[in-house]
């Protein structure tokens, strides 16, 4: 449990390597702040971070085997370890000694802590450097929340801040604000700072202020087109246009969304359930709770039909010489 990772820190009982790997930004984020926070706390924190897909790995190493300046230990940050997944063969940004990061992971520096940050879904256990890795460093999983965790974590959020909310307004929050904690911490903070005294963020509230991301946005308008709610789905095409977000772009999200519900539709004729589907589909299970019980999956046609016109529109967009914004805007008219 990644609590108890994040426990041992602030014990002071800190690896010499970490391995950060996931898709959740959040707890990457959080981890590297408490293992800072900590060294802090210990003098002056000398912090070194390379990007691994433009740095090669013998800089980290050489750097955390270099004696600190200020403290008795530096933070060395090795982001984008990409060497640690699956790479087409010829593909690597950049060519690293993995051997060399072999042997170094038997007798890191006692004199650095190194993370090495890998933001990936999955990494390849094919490998040896991953097998090292694994074996050498405190691996903590960076994955995303199951929907009742999720919802336990925006309940802590608030308790933090003096808050609470109903079932009702959280459905709500994550239904707008989607389902990445690092925005939803943003949010959280704002809003709570917006109604000062009070004790409950209600539902009107979380409508007003929360910042929602272009993937909500697309859903609500996915969701409007396919309804036949018309109006609604122009609206925030509109409102989509103003922010300057790019018709291609848009397009692409749409299709990407009703892909998913075709494969939702297919997988609950199967009997799979909606933590089974997100399993299998890989996809946050909050998405599929909102699909697994949408109209329209009993409509597979016509989500196929949608789809296959949404490609004539990609193919429009890509090469037709007109007002490119009114491809798409006609499309949501049909």
């Amino acid at each position: 449990m990644i609590s108890e990772k994040w426990m041992q820190i602030s014990n002071n009982n800190i690896s010499s390597v970490y391995l950060l790997y996931g898709i959740e930004a959040y707890f990457i984020e959080e981890t590297l702040k408490r293992i800072k926070r900590q060294l802090s706390d210990q003098g002056e924190l000398e912090v070194i971070t390379f990007d691994m897909e433009e740095s090669k790995v013998d800089e980290v190493m050489y750097e955390a085997d270099t004696i600190p300046f200020f403290s008795d230990k530096k933070l060395v940050i090795a982001k984008n370890a990409f060497f640690l997944k699956a790479t087409e063969k010829g593909k690597e940004k950049i060519a690293h000694d993995t051997l060399s990061l072999e042997e170094w992971l038997k007798s890191p520096s006692p004199s650095a802590i190194t993370v090495f940050i890998a933001p990936y879904e999955k990494l390849d256990e094919r490998k040896k450097i991953t097998k090292a890795m694994k074996q050498a460093a405190n691996v903590i999983e960076s994955a995303s929340l199951q929907v009742h965790d999720l919802k336990g974590w925006i309940l802590h959020e608030l308790s933090s801040h003096g808050k609470t909310m109903s079932d009702g307004a959280i459905d709500c929050l994550i239904e707008l604000g989607g389902t990445d904690l690092v925005h939803l911490q943003t949010e959280l903070t704002k809003i709570a700072t917006y109604v000062g005294e009070e004790p409950e963020i209600d539902v009107d509230t979380i409508k007003k202020l929360l910042v929602r991301t272009l993937e909500q946005d697309v859903f609500t308008l996915g969701n409007a087109y396919l309804s036949g709610n018309k109006s609604v789905a122009i609206e925030i095409y509109h409102d989509l246009l103003k922010r300057k977000e790019d018709p291609l772009k848009l397009n692409a999200l749409i299709a990407t969304q009703v892909r998913l519900m075709v494969q939702v539709s297919h997988l609950k004729k199967k009997g799979y359930h909606a933590q089974q589907i997100a399993n299998q589909l890989k996809v946050h299970p909050y998405r599929v709770k909102l699909l697994i019980d949408h109209p329209m999956l009993h409509n597979e046609q016509k989500l196929l039909q949608t789809l296959n016109d949404l490609a004539t529109v990609d193919l429009q967009l890509k090469t037709l010489n007109i007002n490119r914004d009114r491809i798409l805007e006609m499309f949501l008219l049909k």
